[in-house]
């Protein structure tokens, strides 16, 4: 069976994080919260650090300047009403996993970013990680209604993780 998270560590300071453990269990968490069963989805997260998410979201967005997380889902799942749920994608074989797609994560922008919010950089870490798997999963927020949709979904899902809502 496949692991439902594969890490890809470019910047090794990811390493004292654990990321590859809070990935797996932002993702985890995230699909038990939406009634999906982990054993049939696969995912990446790649942990770089503002240099390497720089050039991405400059490639894919035209911003060529650092975020903190981008998501590119394996296929277009949004919802077309705004602020209804995306359908979930069908699980696939537990030894076949569905893609789900990629989560970039960068270090630097977390870590300053949970040192002006005084919040624990695991928590802020988690917090994005949901927000990227739930990009994969088709959940936006570019209209309102969608926005808030996703907020919501983020915060049940991190108080279930013992995360404060970050909003």
């Amino acid at each position: 069976m496949e692991p439902l998270v594969e890490t890809v560590i470019e910047d090794g300071r990811w390493e004292e994080l654990d990321l590859p453990a809070l990935a797996t269990r932002a993702a985890e968490a995230t699909l038990a919260a939406l009634d999906m069963p982990a054993e049939g989805f696969t995912l990446v997260v790649m942990g770089c650090d503002d240099a390497r998410i720089a050039e991405l979201n400059g490639a894919f967005r035209q911003k060529g300047k650092p975020t903190n997380v981008l998501s590119w889902p394996s296929e277009e799942r949004a919802s077309e009403e705004p602020g209804m749920a995306p359908e979930p994608p069908e699980p696939g074989d537990p030894e076949d996993p569905e893609p789900l797609g990629d989560v970039a994560i960068a270090f630097e922008t977390c870590q300053r970013e949970a040192a002006e919010q005084g919040k624990p950089v695991t928590d802020h870490v988690t917090h994005l990680l949901v927000h990227g798997v739930l990009h994969l999963l088709g959940y936006d927020h570019v209209e309102e209604a969608d926005g808030d949709l996703m907020e919501a979904t983020e915060t049940r899902i991190l108080a279930g993780l013992g995360v404060p809502d970050p909003y």
